[in-house]
């Protein structure tokens, strides 16, 4: 029998190591930070109540961390990794409220290892990272709220809502589920209106600023969305092959994961006590989301892409435990283990074999190279300092991030042009056929990209 104090350890050993592991690996193995990243990394350098793609909380995560540790690459993975662990903590905590056996706490949070946006992914900080801890600070918050109703669990709850919206819009799913759930539960839960609509204020409150923000820019994130979805272009093919896809996909994803809880099953055998609250609790926040979006997918057409669903099981472990209790057999765990060190370590090392086989990653690009070669052009013309860099997030946004001078990205300067002067010190980057043409002041190129800089001459 393995003693609290032991699982206690175990636990803490492993969100350590995973996060020393998926901190050290990528830093290592890549030569450039990953796409998103970067995409972060330039919003942050002009932040805003809201971007082109995304609401903005990844922007001002990444450039609180600019701030501390500059263009380290290594600090980015880490801010991943911390996002990651802090995630893994919230389940613990909830698992701790859910099971009385702490045993079955560690395997909820040990089985994630199963899947793959828990691993693979995780290196790369984006919206889709950002939301999980908040995913899971929303899951463990509310269950507290909803069971002991007290007003600083509410107000928390309010809070963590907001900031995983601002993280991406896709955490809307989440909070409908909160909301079905109360519906379903309305004469057992009416005492705890009161303090919902306090958080649900104080979430609004939070909000106000980046709902401005999309008025201000008719609402262009919802029409990056709906473009990323296919929406735009109507197919009434969609409707049914693009929610099979999302299916079959999300199958193979979790296939790991299965094959980690099954192989401590007695015997495939569940009985569901649809009155038991912690099992209704427990289908609501994994079942209600994935419905919801699958719904939206057979409704609309949309095309849900894979990486959509990185915080959507991040619970499902605590419900399979919980559904097939009687049925687990806690002999077996030994087995378990062995097979999640095989998991745990073999995902790392296969991150690190394919950045090292695979040289046409965008991890390769040499980013701190090019943005070397473009200072030295910059400072044998012109006497200020770079101030501004205008294109695309990868290639600009790779000088901001990389130029000592930390540039401000912009994606376009067609609202700016005006009050653009030799002083400020600007570059535009994009296609060199395409620039060569047009650029008014000094023209470079580092294939693939073309530059045209405009600065103080010499």
């Amino acid at each position: 029998m393995i003693t609290k104090k032991k699982i206690n350890t175990v636990f803490y050993v492993f969100i350590f190591s995973h996060l020393f592991l998926w901190t050290l690996i990528p830093s290592v193995s890549n030569l450039n930070l990953p796409l998103d990243t970067i995409e972060a990394l330039a919003w942050g350098s002009n932040l805003d109540w809201g971007f082109n793609k995304h609401p903005p909380f990844s922007a001002f995560a990444t450039e609180f961390f600019y701030l501390i540790f500059g263009n380290s690459d290594w600090s980015y993975y880490l801010l991943s990794q911390i996002f990651v662990v802090t995630s893994f903590f919230f389940v613990w905590k909830f698992s701790n409220e859910i099971f009385e056996d702490k045993t079955y706490s560690l395997i909820s949070v040990l089985i994630l290892s199963g899947i793959y946006f828990f691993n693979f992914t995780t290196p790369e900080f984006n919206v889709n990272i950002s939301q999980l801890p908040f995913w899971a600070l929303c899951v463990y918050f509310f269950y507290r709220a909803i069971n002991f109703n007290k007003k600083i669990d509410w107000v928390f709850f309010g809070i963590f809502s907001a900031l995983g919206f601002l993280s991406k819009y896709l955490f809307i799913y989440l909070l409908a589920a909160f909301l079905i759930y109360i519906i379903l539960n309305l004469k057992k839960l009416k005492k705890i209106i009161p303090n919902y609509l306090l958080s649900l204020t104080i979430s609004l409150i939070l909000l106000i600023p980046h709902f401005f923000w999309l008025f201000q820019n008719n609402f262009i994130t919802i029409s990056y969305g709906l473009n990323r979805t296919g929406l735009t272009e109507f197919n009434i093919l969609n409707h049914f092959s693009n929610p099979l896809i999302f299916l079959t996909k999300q199958i193979i994803i979790l296939i790991p994961f299965f094959i980690m809880f099954f192989i401590i099953l007695k015997k495939f055998q569940f009985k569901i006590k649809i009155k038991d609250k912690k099992i209704l609790f427990l289908i609501s926040i994994n079942l209600i989301p994935f419905l919801l979006i699958l719904t939206t997918s057979i409704i609309t057409g949309a095309k849900i892409r894979t990486m959509w669903m990185t915080p959507f099981y991040l619970f499902l472990g605590v419900l399979f435990l919980e559904i097939f209790r009687k049925n687990i057999d806690i002999k077996k765990i030994k087995i378990f283990f062995y097979l999640f060190l095989f998991f745990f370590i073999s995902t790392p090392l296969t991150y690190l074999g394919i950045s090292i086989i695979d040289e046409t990653k965008r991890t390769d690009y040499p980013g701190k190279e090019i943005s070397r070669l473009v200072q030295n052009k910059w400072d044998d013309n012109f006497v200020n300092d770079i101030k501004i860099v205008v294109g695309d997030e990868w290639s600009a946004g790779n000088l901001s991030y990389h130029l000592s001078s930390r540039p401000i990205w912009f994606n376009s300067l067609k609202d700016k042009t005006s009050s653009i002067t030799d002083d400020q010190g600007v570059i535009y980057t994009g296609n060199p056929t395409i620039l060569k043409k047009i650029c008014p002041g000094f023209f470079g190129e580092i294939k693939p990209v073309g530059y045209c800089m405009i600065g103080k001459k010499r």
